[in-house]
């Protein structure tokens, strides 16, 4: 049987060595991954430090890194999954909306979560079935029952190949949004966004995408927290999963049902 609360000290212990890095390390080159993405110096030095930790406190879990792709053994069934820094762009222009994220996967569901925001001071962390804390505090999701009262987060508007037409929904999206709720906001950190939604920050966040290592720490922490996670379909959030959707119960029926409006006007 795992032992989920061991393997989440061993994940905030990584994220320690990663959070270490990411504050005392300049930047360093920016390279180049694509059309308007990039990845820093400190990307790849966190990623480094927190592979290497987990390849020896947990030699038998296998890992997944954004910057680095996978490495270990995969016989176990688990697997690490990390951003090493979620809202590089951010990072790069100052802006201190940057997050850790390291989650652990088995299959398609997550089982622990970390996620530091190491220039907000907050740590984010929880294991199924053991609720979900910042700092150390146990946290819950919002009580927002209304939709004109809602703070909700948006994904980033899509880069590169065929952008124009992924970001057809998310454009329909955006001014659905401004015209029912009280604010949308944009941070440029998936994790930040689902971590919010965790301790009632944002009452939903909404994203047309779903990369692993952006999303598998902060589902976790947000489902614990109360809230519901779920593609822009209306099922059940998963690892493949096409995107991620995590909101409040009250207003679960109104935002998944402003995603298929949303959707249908681009068809």
């Amino acid at each position: 049987m795992t032992d989920l609360s061991r393997l989440l000290n061993i994940a905030n212990e990584a994220v320690d060595i990663g959070r270490e890095a990411a504050v005392t390390q300049d930047l360093g080159t920016v390279t180049s991954k694509g059309d308007r993405d990039m990845a820093s110096e400190v990307d790849f030095a966190v990623e480094h430090a927190i592979r290497s930790h987990l390849a020896k406190a947990t030699p038998e879990i296998e890992f997944l890194g954004e910057e680095e792709g996978r490495s270990g053994d995969d016989s176990g069934g688990l697997l690490w999954v990390l951003d090493p820094i979620d809202g590089t762009a951010n990072f790069v222009h100052g802006i201190p909306l940057v997050a850790i994220s390291l989650g652990l996967v088995a299959g398609d569901s997550s089982l622990v979560g970390v996620i530091d925001m190491p220039f907000l001071s907050r740590r984010y962390a929880g294991c199924l079935g053991s609720g979900s804390y910042c700092n150390g505090r146990q946290i819950h999701g919002s009580k927002c029952s209304r939709l004109e009262d809602a703070i909700i987060a948006i994904g980033d508007y899509a880069v590169g190949d065929n952008s124009a037409e992924r970001n057809a929904p998310r454009l329909a999206l955006t001014s659905l949004l401004a015209a029912q709720i009280q604010r949308i906001r944009m941070l440029g950190t998936a994790a930040t966004d689902l971590a919010w939604v965790a301790d009632g920050s944002l009452d939903a966040s909404i994203m047309f995408n779903n990369k692993p290592w952006d999303t598998s720490a902060g589902v976790l922490i947000a489902r614990e927290a109360g809230a519901q996670v779920l593609d822009v379909d209306g099922m059940q959030h998963t690892f493949h999963s096409a995107g991620t959707v995590a909101v409040v119960t009250p207003l679960v029926s109104e935002v998944m049902g402003l995603i298929a409006e949303a959707q249908e006007a681009q068809l």
